[in-house]
């Protein structure tokens, strides 16, 4: 009697990107379908990272091994969809998942860069101020430009196996957003928004880390000594230079740049959307209704 070959574990969709728009959320409405399993962590990058890619398949399939039987299989991966630092990404997904579909979420450009620079700050990836960043580190960049991102997965994927969601949108109309995004995945239950999760803590990013951080700062005994022999005013004074304070503002010519840099980059985006876009009417068109790609 022959053997019947062992099920594979591996994702029926993937969210891509972007990051700092709202993927986080998205995933954790997704964990709360019945009949959906998303793997932990969150963003396993797999695909992306070289270190996690050397951990093989088995692994990888490994993340997904517990699911119930039948369930729909995802995981979140942002580094998926930063071109040019992760070069062999979507090479590797095709090889191994050429049927996966594809979750795209997009804010606007601008917004996004500013809280990548705050997201880096808080980890101590970034030293200086939001101005001096834009110029030394082009990641901020080059993370929101969708289209530049897109493309190649369109080459290889088409556009029909990504689905494309705005920030803005899924922020007015959360519920519809969902729904959207579980019929293009294949889901078949009925979809229902928990509205008793809090969004991701933008605050806790104005907090910079530090070597060490969570074991002097997180850990039970930590907070226990601090609360008991050192003096409230002084943890205040360590608080205030660890945080950043107000959120980054950009001054006007910074801002005039990105605008005209990530303009390039929409034009081709409202050319597959069937609108036009630019940095001006971004939130409000990508609010007011969900846009998918024409066809080709």
């Amino acid at each position: 009697m022959n053997k019947q070959p062992a099920k594979s574990h591996l994702p029926d969709f993937i969210i891509i990107g972007a990051m700092k728009s709202a993927t986080s959320s998205l995933y954790q409405q997704l964990v709360r379908q019945p009949g959906i399993f998303m793997c932990t962590p969150k963003e396993p990058n797999f695909f992306s990272d070289a270190d996690q890619y050397a951990k093989g398949m088995a692994w990888y399939e490994g993340l997904f091994a517990h699911a119930p039987e039948g369930s729909l299989l995802g995981e979140a991966s942002t580094h998926y969809t930063k071109l040019p630092t992760y070069p062999q990404t979507i090479e590797r997904l095709k090889k191994y998942l050429p049927d996966v579909r594809l979750v795209y979420v997009m804010r606007h450009p601008v917004d996004r860069l500013v809280s990548h620079y705050m997201h880096e700050w808080s980890t101590g990836v970034y030293n200086c101020d939001i101005s001096e960043a834009i110029t030394k580190y082009p990641e901020l960049i080059a993370y929101g430009r969708y289209a530049m991102q897109l493309e190649p997965y369109f080459e290889i994927f088409g556009r029909d196996a990504v689905l494309p969601v705005f920030f803005d949108r899924f922020i007015r109309e959360p519920q519809a957003e969902l729904e959207r995004v579980c019929r293009f995945i294949g889901y078949r239950g009925q979809t229902s928004w928990a509205s008793n999760i809090m969004p991701d803590n933008v605050s806790s990013e104005r907090i910079r880390k530090f070597p060490g951080y969570k074991l002097l700062v997180e850990s039970a005994a930590a907070t226990w000594l601090r609360r008991n022999f050192i003096p409230q005013n002084l943890r205040d004074v360590i608080k205030m230079k660890l945080r950043m304070g107000q959120r980054p503002s950009l001054n006007e010519a910074d801002r005039r740049c990105l605008e005209a840099e990530f303009d390039h980059d929409l034009v081709r985006l409202g050319e597959w959307l069937g609108t036009s876009l630019n940095c001006r009417n971004f939130k409000q068109l990508t609010a007011a209704t969900s846009l998918d790609w024409i066809p080709c």
